[in-house]
């Protein structure tokens, strides 16, 4: 075994001791959408620092936990507050969390984050169904040797956003009455936000969103099998499209705003995922 799987089983060894949970479905809560998880019927949670070699996010706006317990009577897993490869962690650390959720049992995973508009029909408040993404400007997770265990060496990307996990979400969407557009979501490694020249070039490129995060994680689950599904808060125009210098805190503050439709948006989504 790898240092990287060795490390995996040991967390897993460690969250298995500490809770006996298996959820079906695995959430990512996003930069200052963590309070999602308020809305679950919380059987336990845990830090990430109670995980032994578990890699803890050092940013703000991020709970840095697992909650885990049932939206209606689906069993979920939440990460409230993921990791980034910009914190200094390896790529293989930053997917850890992610690899570890399917070995607890999850099957689908829904990732979300707040991101810059890039696509001029975005704006900022929107949710954006991600539908494809562009991962180039990343390392990726699977880079190394292959983890046999997890997955096959070169593993298909063709359909990484699961087809009808999308649907399930835009149906979410028109019960609760709740707009949503749909796009391409582009990850760079920050921390430094896009130049305007690098946003031209990524709507050059066919991106509509451009975050730090959840592209890699998406790749890491796609490896294990899982079911992949992504939803973006638009929190900010990108660079040089308002003329206005970038800041976390205006970015974490919509994304507050935004946080009751978000809510109603995941809990009926992932209802809708379970029969999937």
């Amino acid at each position: 075994m790898g240092k990287a799987y060795e490390k995996l089983l040991r967390c897993f060894s460690g969250v298995s001791r500490a809770v006996d949970f298996k959820p079906d479905i695995a959430v990512v809560l996003g930069s200052g959408l963590g309070g999602f998880a308020s809305a679950i019927h919380v059987k336990a949670t845990l830090d990430y620092r109670d995980i032994d070699g578990f890699p803890v996010s050092t940013v703000e706006g991020h709970r840095g936990r697992y909650v885990f317990g049932w939206v209606g009577d689906v069993p979920v897993v939440c990460m409230q507050g993921r990791v980034h490869y910009y914190e200094g962690y390896s790529m293989q650390d930053v997917v850890l969390p992610i690899r570890l959720m399917r070995l607890m049992g999850a099957r689908a995973l829904l990732l979300t984050n707040a991101s810059g508009g890039i696509a001029p029909t975005l704006r900022i408040g929107d949710f954006m169904l991600i539908t494809g993404q562009i991962a180039s400007f990343a390392p990726s997770p699977l880079i190394g040797a292959n983890l046999d265990a997890l997955g096959t060496r070169f593993p298909d990307m063709s359909h990484i956003y699961d087809e009808d996990l999308q649907e399930a979400i835009l149906q979410a969407a028109s019960q609760e009455g709740i707009g949503i557009k749909k796009g391409v979501y582009l990850q760079v490694t920050g921390p430094q936000y896009e130049t305007p020249e690098e946003v031209r070039m990524y709507r050059l490129l066919g991106a509509d969103a451009v975050g730090m995060s959840t592209a890699c994680e998406a790749i890491a689950a796609k490896h294990m099998g899982m079911k992949v599904a992504g939803i973006s808060c638009i929190s900010n125009l990108a660079a040089g499209i308002l003329g206005k210098p970038l800041s976390h805190a205006e970015i974490q503050g919509i994304a507050d705003l935004s946080a009751p439709n978000f809510q109603k948006l995941l809990c009926q989504s992932i209802l809708n995922m379970a029969v999937t």
